[in-house]
Protein backbone atom coordinates (compact mmCIF):
# COMPACT_ATOMS: atom_id res chain seq x y z
CA UNK A 1 0.00 0.00 0.00
CA UNK A 2 1.70 3.08 -0.76
CA UNK A 3 1.41 6.38 0.67
CA UNK A 4 -1.11 7.95 -1.04
CA UNK A 5 -3.58 4.86 -0.45
CA UNK A 6 -6.35 4.81 2.32
CA UNK A 7 -6.60 1.99 4.31
CA UNK A 8 -10.65 0.77 3.84
CA UNK A 9 -10.96 -2.27 5.24
CA UNK A 10 -9.72 -4.23 8.48
CA UNK A 11 -7.06 -6.34 8.69
CA UNK A 12 -9.04 -9.46 10.44
CA UNK A 13 -12.56 -10.07 9.28
CA UNK A 14 -15.27 -12.57 9.58
CA UNK A 15 -15.78 -15.04 6.48
CA UNK A 16 -18.01 -13.47 3.26
CA UNK A 17 -17.18 -9.70 4.03
CA UNK A 18 -15.32 -8.16 1.63
CA UNK A 19 -17.14 -4.76 1.05
CA UNK A 20 -15.15 -1.72 1.71
CA UNK A 21 -15.74 0.17 5.02
CA UNK A 22 -17.30 3.77 4.68
CA UNK A 23 -16.85 6.67 6.61
CA UNK A 24 -18.83 8.90 8.45
CA UNK A 25 -19.25 11.60 11.19
CA UNK A 26 -19.85 11.27 14.87
CA UNK A 27 -22.89 13.07 13.97
CA UNK A 28 -24.59 10.55 11.36
CA UNK A 29 -23.57 7.44 13.17
CA UNK A 30 -25.25 8.49 16.48
CA UNK A 31 -28.54 9.66 16.35
CA UNK A 32 -27.94 11.17 19.87
CA UNK A 33 -25.31 13.18 20.90
CA UNK A 34 -27.31 14.81 24.02
CA UNK A 35 -27.27 15.52 27.88
CA UNK A 36 -29.28 17.22 30.47
CA UNK A 37 -27.58 20.34 31.18
CA UNK A 38 -27.35 21.35 27.30
CA UNK A 39 -30.99 22.15 27.17
CA UNK A 40 -31.55 23.53 30.39
CA UNK A 41 -33.99 21.08 32.12
CA UNK A 42 -31.72 19.50 34.40
CA UNK A 43 -29.71 22.54 36.09
CA UNK A 44 -33.16 23.88 36.97
CA UNK A 45 -34.20 20.37 38.32
CA UNK A 46 -31.48 19.74 40.39
CA UNK A 47 -31.56 20.18 44.51
CA UNK A 48 -28.97 19.38 47.38
CA UNK A 49 -30.22 16.54 49.46
CA UNK A 50 -28.60 18.22 52.36
CA UNK A 51 -30.60 21.49 52.06
CA UNK A 52 -33.73 20.38 50.81
CA UNK A 53 -36.96 21.43 53.02
CA UNK A 54 -40.24 22.04 50.01
CA UNK A 55 -41.62 18.96 51.14
CA UNK A 56 -43.02 18.59 47.31
CA UNK A 57 -39.21 17.27 46.65
CA UNK A 58 -39.76 14.13 47.55
CA UNK A 59 -39.12 12.55 44.22
CA UNK A 60 -35.75 11.06 44.14
CA UNK A 61 -34.04 9.74 40.76
CA UNK A 62 -30.20 8.14 40.08
CA UNK A 63 -27.97 10.12 38.35
CA UNK A 64 -26.13 7.77 35.66
CA UNK A 65 -22.28 8.90 35.65
CA UNK A 66 -19.61 7.97 32.91
CA UNK A 67 -16.79 7.97 35.65
CA UNK A 68 -17.90 5.93 38.10
CA UNK A 69 -20.79 3.84 36.13
CA UNK A 70 -24.44 3.53 37.56
CA UNK A 71 -22.97 4.94 41.15
CA UNK A 72 -23.50 8.40 39.97
CA UNK A 73 -25.32 10.63 42.68
CA UNK A 74 -29.40 10.71 43.56
CA UNK A 75 -31.40 13.68 42.30
CA UNK A 76 -34.33 15.31 44.83
CA UNK A 77 -36.66 16.84 42.52
CA UNK A 78 -40.64 17.25 42.46
CA UNK A 79 -43.64 15.78 40.64
CA UNK A 80 -42.94 17.63 37.64
CA UNK A 81 -39.28 16.98 36.93
CA UNK A 82 -39.48 13.55 37.91
CA UNK A 83 -42.18 12.94 35.18
CA UNK A 84 -39.46 14.88 32.90
CA UNK A 85 -36.51 12.78 34.19
CA UNK A 86 -38.41 9.59 33.62
CA UNK A 87 -39.30 9.95 30.29
CA UNK A 88 -35.46 11.13 29.78
CA UNK A 89 -34.45 7.82 31.15
CA UNK A 90 -31.96 6.00 29.74
CA UNK A 91 -32.04 2.84 28.12
CA UNK A 92 -29.78 -0.57 28.40
CA UNK A 93 -26.80 -0.40 25.92
CA UNK A 94 -27.18 3.73 25.93
CA UNK A 95 -23.50 4.62 25.06
CA UNK A 96 -22.24 6.97 27.99
CA UNK A 97 -19.56 9.30 27.34
CA UNK A 98 -17.23 11.24 29.93
CA UNK A 99 -17.32 14.92 28.77
CA UNK A 100 -15.79 16.82 31.76
CA UNK A 101 -12.88 16.21 34.06
CA UNK A 102 -10.29 14.01 35.01
CA UNK A 103 -12.08 10.93 33.53
CA UNK A 104 -12.88 12.63 30.66
CA UNK A 105 -12.97 10.20 27.34
CA UNK A 106 -14.14 6.87 29.02
CA UNK A 107 -16.97 5.52 27.61
CA UNK A 108 -19.89 3.22 29.54
CA UNK A 109 -22.80 1.02 28.07
CA UNK A 110 -25.68 1.55 30.33
CA UNK A 111 -26.98 -2.06 31.52
CA UNK A 112 -30.24 -3.19 32.54
CA UNK A 113 -31.95 -0.81 35.00
CA UNK A 114 -34.25 -1.64 37.85
CA UNK A 115 -35.64 2.19 37.90
CA UNK A 116 -35.89 5.06 36.08
CA UNK A 117 -32.29 6.31 35.58
CA UNK A 118 -30.65 9.78 34.05
CA UNK A 119 -27.76 11.03 32.94
CA UNK A 120 -25.36 12.87 35.79
CA UNK A 121 -23.71 16.55 34.58
CA UNK A 122 -20.58 14.69 33.29
CA UNK A 123 -21.68 12.39 30.36
CA UNK A 124 -23.10 12.53 27.24
CA UNK A 125 -25.13 10.56 26.05
CA UNK A 126 -24.46 8.68 22.57
CA UNK A 127 -27.49 6.58 21.00
CA UNK A 128 -27.82 5.03 16.99
CA UNK A 129 -31.24 3.99 15.52
CA UNK A 130 -29.32 2.70 12.41
CA UNK A 131 -26.03 0.73 13.75
CA UNK A 132 -26.04 -1.83 16.04
CA UNK A 133 -25.42 0.25 19.10
CA UNK A 134 -23.05 -2.36 20.84
CA UNK A 135 -20.47 -2.19 17.76
CA UNK A 136 -20.49 1.66 18.24
CA UNK A 137 -19.38 0.98 22.00
CA UNK A 138 -16.81 -1.10 20.45
CA UNK A 139 -15.80 1.89 17.67
CA UNK A 140 -15.16 4.18 20.35
CA UNK A 141 -12.65 1.19 22.42
CA UNK A 142 -10.27 1.06 19.12
CA UNK A 143 -6.99 3.21 20.05
CA UNK A 144 -7.12 4.89 16.84
CA UNK A 145 -10.55 6.25 17.91
CA UNK A 146 -10.12 6.59 20.89
CA UNK A 147 -7.02 8.88 20.73
CA UNK A 148 -9.23 10.67 18.41
CA UNK A 149 -11.87 11.36 21.12
CA UNK A 150 -8.98 12.20 22.92
CA UNK A 151 -7.24 14.87 20.50
CA UNK A 152 -10.02 17.37 21.25
CA UNK A 153 -9.59 17.33 24.99
CA UNK A 154 -8.37 21.43 25.39
CA UNK A 155 -5.03 21.39 28.23
CA UNK A 156 -7.17 23.05 31.28
CA UNK A 157 -7.45 22.93 34.92
CA UNK A 158 -10.73 21.16 34.03
CA UNK A 159 -10.90 19.29 31.14
CA UNK A 160 -13.45 19.12 28.70
CA UNK A 161 -14.69 17.93 25.36
CA UNK A 162 -16.68 19.52 22.94
CA UNK A 163 -19.91 17.90 22.09
CA UNK A 164 -19.74 19.95 18.70
CA UNK A 165 -16.38 18.77 17.62
CA UNK A 166 -17.07 15.45 18.91
CA UNK A 167 -19.74 15.27 16.39
CA UNK A 168 -17.28 15.80 13.40
CA UNK A 169 -15.23 13.25 14.04
CA UNK A 170 -14.86 10.78 11.25
CA UNK A 171 -14.84 6.83 12.05
CA UNK A 172 -14.67 4.57 9.62
CA UNK A 173 -17.81 1.66 9.91
CA UNK A 174 -18.69 -1.15 7.60
CA UNK A 175 -22.04 -1.06 5.58
CA UNK A 176 -23.30 -4.58 6.12
CA UNK A 177 -24.91 -4.37 9.67
CA UNK A 178 -24.56 -8.03 9.88
CA UNK A 179 -20.62 -7.87 9.87
CA UNK A 180 -21.41 -4.54 12.69
CA UNK A 181 -23.48 -7.69 14.82
CA UNK A 182 -20.96 -10.52 14.16
CA UNK A 183 -17.52 -8.32 15.27
CA UNK A 184 -20.08 -6.84 18.37
CA UNK A 185 -21.03 -10.50 19.42
CA UNK A 186 -17.25 -11.44 19.77
CA UNK A 187 -16.11 -8.65 21.67
CA UNK A 188 -19.20 -8.63 23.91
CA UNK A 189 -18.96 -12.66 24.51
CA UNK A 190 -15.10 -11.81 25.28
CA UNK A 191 -16.15 -9.16 27.84
CA UNK A 192 -18.39 -11.35 29.63
CA UNK A 193 -16.13 -14.00 29.74
CA UNK A 194 -13.85 -11.26 31.25
CA UNK A 195 -16.45 -10.22 33.81
CA UNK A 196 -17.12 -13.84 34.97
CA UNK A 197 -13.87 -14.30 35.38
CA UNK A 198 -12.72 -11.37 37.53
CA UNK A 199 -16.43 -11.94 39.80
CA UNK A 200 -14.87 -15.91 40.38
CA UNK A 201 -11.64 -14.39 41.91
CA UNK A 202 -13.43 -11.84 43.45
CA UNK A 203 -15.34 -14.34 45.56
CA UNK A 204 -12.65 -16.29 45.75
CA UNK A 205 -10.13 -13.55 47.88
CA UNK A 206 -13.39 -12.92 49.35
CA UNK A 207 -13.39 -16.66 50.91
CA UNK A 208 -9.74 -16.98 51.31
CA UNK A 209 -9.86 -13.90 53.28
CA UNK A 210 -12.89 -15.25 55.61
CA UNK A 211 -10.85 -18.25 56.25
CA UNK A 212 -7.57 -16.85 57.18
CA UNK A 213 -9.53 -14.21 59.77
CA UNK A 214 -11.12 -17.02 61.04
CA UNK A 215 -8.04 -19.20 61.53
CA UNK A 216 -5.82 -16.04 63.20
CA UNK A 217 -8.99 -15.35 65.57
CA UNK A 218 -7.26 -18.09 67.43
CA UNK A 219 -3.52 -16.67 68.05
CA UNK A 220 -4.19 -15.78 71.39
CA UNK A 221 -3.88 -19.23 72.07
CA UNK A 222 -0.05 -19.31 69.99
CA UNK A 223 3.08 -18.32 71.44
CA UNK A 224 3.60 -15.26 71.65
CA UNK A 225 7.21 -13.77 70.18
CA UNK A 226 8.96 -10.81 68.95
CA UNK A 227 9.82 -10.35 65.07
CA UNK A 228 13.55 -10.29 66.25
CA UNK A 229 13.25 -13.63 67.50
CA UNK A 230 12.37 -15.02 64.72
CA UNK A 231 14.35 -13.70 61.88
CA UNK A 232 17.31 -12.25 61.00
CA UNK A 233 17.17 -8.68 59.19
CA UNK A 234 20.13 -8.40 56.33
CA UNK A 235 19.56 -4.78 55.12
CA UNK A 236 23.23 -3.78 55.04
CA UNK A 237 22.99 -5.84 51.75
CA UNK A 238 20.94 -3.55 50.21
CA UNK A 239 21.45 -1.33 46.97
CA UNK A 240 19.22 1.29 45.57
CA UNK A 241 20.41 2.24 41.30
CA UNK A 242 19.39 4.70 39.58
CA UNK A 243 16.91 3.40 36.33
CA UNK A 244 19.83 5.33 34.20
CA UNK A 245 22.21 3.06 35.97
CA UNK A 246 20.38 -0.36 36.12
CA UNK A 247 22.27 -3.08 33.32
CA UNK A 248 18.80 -5.32 32.10
CA UNK A 249 18.67 -8.79 33.22
CA UNK A 250 16.67 -11.30 34.67
CA UNK A 251 17.02 -10.28 38.60
CA UNK A 252 13.77 -9.11 39.77
CA UNK A 253 14.88 -5.22 41.05
CA UNK A 254 12.60 -4.55 44.24
CA UNK A 255 11.19 -1.61 46.04
CA UNK A 256 8.86 -0.47 48.94
CA UNK A 257 5.94 -2.23 46.75
CA UNK A 258 7.35 -5.14 44.88
CA UNK A 259 8.97 -5.56 41.98
CA UNK A 260 10.49 -2.10 40.39
CA UNK A 261 12.35 -3.64 37.29
CA UNK A 262 14.80 -6.58 35.98
CA UNK A 263 18.42 -5.96 36.41
CA UNK A 264 21.77 -7.86 35.96
CA UNK A 265 23.18 -9.30 39.34
CA UNK A 266 21.54 -9.55 42.61
CA UNK A 267 21.68 -8.54 46.35
CA UNK A 268 20.22 -11.42 48.30
CA UNK A 269 20.40 -15.50 47.15
CA UNK A 270 17.93 -17.51 49.24
CA UNK A 271 14.15 -17.53 51.07
CA UNK A 272 13.40 -13.88 52.80
CA UNK A 273 10.52 -11.98 53.63
CA UNK A 274 10.26 -8.53 51.83
CA UNK A 275 8.42 -5.75 54.33
CA UNK A 276 8.34 -2.04 52.86
CA UNK A 277 10.83 0.17 55.14
CA UNK A 278 9.15 3.63 53.56
CA UNK A 279 6.98 4.84 50.64
CA UNK A 280 4.35 2.07 51.40
CA UNK A 281 1.79 2.68 48.72
CA UNK A 282 -1.02 1.04 51.53
CA UNK A 283 -1.22 0.83 55.51
CA UNK A 284 -4.62 -1.55 55.09
CA UNK A 285 -2.77 -3.90 53.01
CA UNK A 286 0.82 -3.59 53.81
CA UNK A 287 3.42 -4.69 50.99
CA UNK A 288 4.98 -8.08 51.82
CA UNK A 289 6.46 -10.28 49.83
CA UNK A 290 7.64 -13.90 49.98
CA UNK A 291 10.82 -14.11 47.85
CA UNK A 292 12.79 -17.25 46.51
CA UNK A 293 16.21 -16.74 44.61
CA UNK A 294 18.17 -14.29 43.46
CA UNK A 295 17.10 -10.67 44.10
CA UNK A 296 18.04 -7.00 44.28
CA UNK A 297 16.35 -5.10 47.13
CA UNK A 298 16.80 -1.30 47.23
CA UNK A 299 17.05 0.94 50.14
CA UNK A 300 12.81 1.13 50.65
CA UNK A 301 12.59 -2.65 51.49
CA UNK A 302 13.52 -4.22 54.81
CA UNK A 303 14.85 -7.88 53.99
CA UNK A 304 14.00 -10.71 56.62
CA UNK A 305 15.62 -13.77 56.37
CA UNK A 306 13.91 -16.99 58.38
CA UNK A 307 15.05 -18.82 60.89
CA UNK A 308 14.62 -22.76 60.13
CA UNK A 309 12.19 -23.34 62.91
CA UNK A 310 9.87 -21.18 61.30
CA UNK A 311 7.30 -21.45 58.28
CA UNK A 312 8.36 -18.59 55.94
CA UNK A 313 4.79 -18.83 54.18
CA UNK A 314 3.41 -18.84 57.46
CA UNK A 315 5.46 -15.83 58.79
CA UNK A 316 4.92 -14.08 55.56
CA UNK A 317 0.72 -14.29 56.05
CA UNK A 318 1.48 -13.72 59.78
CA UNK A 319 3.10 -10.68 59.12
CA UNK A 320 0.31 -9.24 56.74
CA UNK A 321 -2.50 -9.43 60.16
CA UNK A 322 -0.38 -6.77 61.15
CA UNK A 323 -2.28 -3.37 61.68
CA UNK A 324 1.07 -1.27 60.29
CA UNK A 325 -0.18 1.99 61.63
CA UNK A 326 0.68 1.06 65.34
CA UNK A 327 4.51 0.39 63.81
CA UNK A 328 5.35 3.39 61.01
CA UNK A 329 5.98 7.04 61.84
CA UNK A 330 6.16 10.22 59.83
CA UNK A 331 2.31 11.66 57.99
CA UNK A 332 3.58 12.23 54.53
CA UNK A 333 5.46 9.59 53.66
CA UNK A 334 5.34 6.67 56.67
CA UNK A 335 8.49 4.63 57.56
CA UNK A 336 8.52 1.47 59.82
CA UNK A 337 11.89 1.55 61.52
CA UNK A 338 14.20 -1.27 62.07
CA UNK A 339 13.59 -1.31 65.71
CA UNK A 340 9.72 -0.92 65.68
CA UNK A 341 9.83 -3.49 63.12
CA UNK A 342 11.99 -6.11 65.58
CA UNK A 343 9.88 -5.98 67.78
CA UNK A 344 6.42 -6.54 66.18
CA UNK A 345 4.24 -9.43 68.19
CA UNK A 346 3.91 -12.16 66.30
CA UNK A 347 2.06 -15.39 67.27
CA UNK A 348 2.94 -18.91 66.46
CA UNK A 349 1.17 -22.13 66.39
CA UNK A 350 3.42 -25.63 66.36
CA UNK A 351 5.27 -26.46 63.63
CA UNK A 352 2.96 -28.65 62.29
CA UNK A 353 -0.02 -25.95 61.81
CA UNK A 354 2.47 -23.69 60.16
CA UNK A 355 3.17 -25.78 57.56
CA UNK A 356 -0.79 -26.50 56.79
CA UNK A 357 -1.48 -22.93 57.05
CA UNK A 358 1.60 -22.12 54.94
CA UNK A 359 0.45 -24.51 52.35
CA UNK A 360 -2.74 -23.25 52.12
CA UNK A 361 -1.20 -19.50 51.37
CA UNK A 362 0.97 -21.34 49.13
CA UNK A 363 -1.85 -22.92 47.05
CA UNK A 364 -4.05 -19.59 47.04
CA UNK A 365 -0.88 -17.01 45.56
CA UNK A 366 -0.78 -19.69 42.49
CA UNK A 367 -3.93 -19.68 41.99
CA UNK A 368 -4.19 -15.85 42.26
CA UNK A 369 -1.37 -15.88 39.66
CA UNK A 370 -3.00 -17.99 37.18
CA UNK A 371 -6.13 -16.50 37.44
CA UNK A 372 -5.15 -13.30 36.83
CA UNK A 373 -2.64 -14.08 34.41
CA UNK A 374 -5.40 -15.92 32.12
CA UNK A 375 -8.19 -12.67 33.01
CA UNK A 376 -4.85 -11.03 31.39
CA UNK A 377 -3.98 -13.01 28.14
CA UNK A 378 -8.10 -12.42 27.43
CA UNK A 379 -7.81 -8.58 27.88
CA UNK A 380 -4.53 -9.09 25.73
CA UNK A 381 -6.59 -10.97 22.92
CA UNK A 382 -9.33 -8.30 23.38
CA UNK A 383 -6.89 -5.88 22.38
CA UNK A 384 -5.97 -7.71 19.35
CA UNK A 385 -9.26 -8.10 18.20
CA UNK A 386 -10.06 -4.16 18.29
CA UNK A 387 -6.71 -3.29 16.82
CA UNK A 388 -7.58 -5.73 13.86
CA UNK A 389 -11.43 -5.80 13.26
CA UNK A 390 -11.73 -1.84 13.16
CA UNK A 391 -9.98 0.81 10.72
Amino acid sequence: MNKKEVKKAPTLRFKGFTNDWEQQSLKKIFTTITDYVANGSFASLRHNVKTYKNPNYAYLIRLMDASNNWNGPWLFTDKKGYDFLSKSSLKPKDILLSNVGAGVGKTFQVPKLDKPMTLAPNAVLLRSNKLNNQFCFYLLKYPQNKNKVLSLVGVSAQPKLNKTDFGRLIFNIPSDRSEQDKISKILSKLDKIVNLQQRKLESFQFTYHEIIRRLFLKKAKWQQTKLSDLVTILDKNRKPVKKEDRLFGDTPYYGANGIQDYISGFTHKGEFILIAEDGANSLTEYPIYFVKGQIWVNNHAHVLKINKDVSPLFLALALKQINYSKYTVGSSRNKLNLKDLENIAIFIPDNNEQQRIGQFYSNYLNYLRINKKRIQYMKQFKQFLLQNMFI
